[in-house]
């Protein structure tokens, strides 16, 4: 079982990666026309899985 302050970390970067995602939202679609892909997907995924996971049973 995680910690309370583990937990309470993880929930808030996964907070921050949705909001980072929601701002380089025009970013990432002008990378996308350039034919780069920036991976704030993966990154809302992981910690979304990471934060699931410290979730008190």
């Amino acid at each position: 079982m995680a910690s309370s302050p583990y937990r309470v970390a993880v929930f808030v970067l996964y907070q921050l990666s949705i909001v980072l995602g929601i701002a380089l939202l025009p970013v990432a679609l002008a990378a996308e026309q350039l034919g780069f892909r920036l991976p704030l997907g993966r990154l809302v995924d992981r910690l979304g899985t990471a934060y699931e996971r410290a979730a008190p049973a």
